[in-house]
């Protein structure tokens, strides 16, 4: 590959928009070539922020352009029901493909999509972005480091109280099918727990709905047992009037607890551009607190580095380095959220005849 990396977003929504194509933009490795959308307005909108990009209405417009030689990389960032079957098509291509997480929604399409790419040699990553929060790489320099002694439990939270419209396809959809906070924010936290302390052994959890007529879980809990003798205890809800806070992990030596969420998404909405200094930075008043009750001393948060993600995608392109994320560890995830929507299915009542 000679020039920029040809790439294609496929979805302006949340992900699209505030995520990849500002990021893919801030990368001189790349090219945003096409946004898909069929969304009138959204369209509009992409075509305002990025005028050079050609705006696309269909799956099948990119793929067909695609198959002409136009395009090099295809970013999944639809509704997450539809990652399964877009992937496939741009594996079975040859393309690079990133997945926004979910990578898939059940455990044998996840597998099916990571053996179709390594047939095609097609290059396959997936969007686990929070791999590079901040907080979270704060959290690893403190276990990794043994401030905290011998780590016993590692509480992580994802909560607020939204009172934004949801998406359709996000308040229709069956949480089995893809739908809730479980997939939605689980995601996320399993794989970050994952990352500290390894394998799981053991797993815990309540998938709760509490919006009136609601399809899928909304306030749900997970309690992984790892390997290595760590309880991880993982809350995502849209629904708390207060948030608790977004870490706290307990160690035989010490504690250390974050309140906030991580604010390079607040910042990409906000418009601010990953190239600018103040990106990924964080105030000192919102600063973790490492130590024991009276003996608290507060720990700089780590700069957040999301470039990194597309910065590491383009050396694996190129072939000079692995993916930033292996496909394969997302399956740990999807293979435990699969199993407690399972469970809970087995565990509801009939309906009376």
């Amino acid at each position: 590959m000679t020039g920029p990396i040809r790439t294609a977003v496929v979805g302006y929504g949340l992900a699209g928009s505030v995520f990849h194509a500002p990021l893919i933009t801030a990368d001189p490795a790349y090219d945003l070539s096409f946004v898909v959308t069929g969304n009138t307005e959204r369209a509009a909108a992409a075509r305002e922020r990025y005028p050079s990009t050609t705006i696309v209405a269909s799956v099948a417009e990119l793929l067909a352009r695609a198959d002409q030689g136009e395009v090099d990389l295809v970013v999944v960032a639809s509704p997450t029901p539809t990652h399964a079957e877009l992937a496939l098509q741009v594996v079975d291509r040859g393309l690079a493909a990133v997945v926004d997480k979910p990578l898939t929604v059940h455990l044998a399409d996840a597998e099916a999509l990571i053996a179709r790419a390594e047939q095609t040699g097609a290059v396959l990553t997936a969007f686990q972005n929070r791999r590079w929060d901040g907080d979270f790489l704060t959290v690893r320099r403190l276990v990794e480091s043994g401030a905290l002694g011998e780590v016993r439990r590692f509480e992580s939270r994802f909560e607020w109280l939204s009172a934004r419209p949801r998406p359709p396809w996000k308040s229709g959809t069956s949480g089995p099918d893809g739908g809730g906070v479980a997939y939605d924010l689980g995601s996320h936290l399993i794989d970050q727990a994952v990352q500290l302390f390894g394998p799981v052994k053991g797993v815990y959890g309540e998938l709760d709905a509490h919006r009136p007529g609601a399809v899928n879980d909304d306030d749900s809990f997970i309690a992984l047992t790892h390997e290595s003798g760590v309880r991880s205890h993982l809350a995502m809800s849209s629904l708390v009037a207060q948030r608790g806070f977004r870490f706290r992990v307990l160690g035989s030596e010490s504690a250390f607890t974050k309140w906030g969420l991580d604010g390079q998404e607040g910042q990409l909405a906000s418009g601010l551009s990953p190239l600018d200094e103040s990106f990924g930075v964080e105030a000192a008043a919102s600063y973790g607190l490492l130590g024991r009750d009276g003996e608290t001393s507060p720990v700089p948060t780590e700069r957040g580095r999301y470039v990194t993600f597309y910065r590491q995608l383009a050396a694996a392109i190129a072939g000079e380095g692995p993916v930033p994320v292996d496909p394969r560890d997302t399956l740990t995830g999807i293979r435990i959220i699969e199993d407690l929507h399972a469970a809970a299915a087995s565990r509801a009542p009939s309906p009376r005849s």
